[in-house]
């Protein structure tokens, strides 16, 4: 997960923004998944197969029609954590997009375009959060 590929992150970035266009452009749908999977558990959906539903099976099938040509090798993923810490740590995303009106998706990559105020501040405190995550995790904690 350390490798250096901007070619094809600049063609995954594209495809996400692609894709965000389309929604919005197609549905007037704002493409943040916490909200899509949000709607389609709570029966907000409405329709029994809806194109939350579908949206959501396109992130599943994705990686794995990467895996059939060949781009994705699933042994290369490793979890850090145990089964309770990725629970917890589930939940706590959970809790998250509950408390932000929304998950890193909708504010980062739709919001920013829309140039929401809110999803700036998200986003900004989505980043902040992180790097200070990741300094106390490495360089406090020693992790």
């Amino acid at each position: 997960m350390t490798d250096f590929t901007p070619l094809a992150g600049a063609a995954g970035g594209l495809l996400i923004g692609l894709s965000a266009v389309i929604l919005l452009g197609g549905l007037g749908r704002i493409a943040g998944v916490s909200g899509i999977f949000r709607a389609l558990i709570t029966g907000q959906a409405g329709v029994a197969l809806s194109w939350q539903a579908l949206f959501l099976l396109g992130l599943l099938l994705g990686p794995l029609l990467a895996m059939l040509l060949g781009g994705f090798d699933p042994a290369s993923i490793a979890f850090p954590g145990n089964p309770v810490t990725t629970v917890l740590g589930g939940l706590l995303v959970g809790a998250g997009t509950a408390l932000g009106a929304g998950c890193t998706s909708g504010h980062g990559i739709c919001g920013l375009a829309r140039l929401s105020a809110r999803s700036i501040t998200a986003t900004i405190t989505f980043m902040v959060v992180a790097i200070v995550t990741v300094y106390v995790l490495r360089h406090v904690a020693g992790a």
